[in-house]
């Protein structure tokens, strides 16, 4: 990954803040274009944006993993699809916490989740390759 490879910055806990920073700034903007293309997922406000990109990063770092750990079999046996659905989970996941949250980020269902997922992906992939 493009962000990984730069080195510097301040650093928090082993954490590079730069890195961070722009982490959440492209899930942000992918957040924010999948809200815009797909029916059925809403955001409204730049705060709300953030919050939700905040969550959609520490549920892929927490979460995700132990995910794809428990659906190994899953992803070998589908050649690696599974992964779309594993993404649009923690996409729903990203949105449940959010609404516990009262932030006003939601995705109504599997279908937007699964489609969200995919535009979040390929978003999140190219900027990550522009930058």
């Amino acid at each position: 990954m493009a962000l990984s490879r730069r080195s510097g910055g301040p650093e928090l806990f082993g954490v590079n803040l730069r890195n961070a920073a722009l982490r959440l700034l492209v899930n942000a903007l992918a957040i924010l274009v999948a809200a815009n293309l797909i029916d059925g997922i809403t955001v409204s406000g730049w705060q709300a944006v953030l919050l939700a990109a905040a969550i959609f990063g520490v549920v892929n770092a927490l979460v995700k993993p132990a995910v794809r750990l428990l659906t190994c079999p899953l992803y070998i046996l589908t050649l690696g699809l599974f992964a779309f659905v594993v993404n649009a989970l923690m996409l729903a996941l990203t949105a449940w916490f959010a609404e516990q949250a009262s932030i006003d980020f939601h995705v109504s269902g599997f279908g937007p989740a699964f489609a969200g997922a995919i535009v979040i992906a390929l978003v999140s992939w190219t900027v990550s390759i522009l930058i």
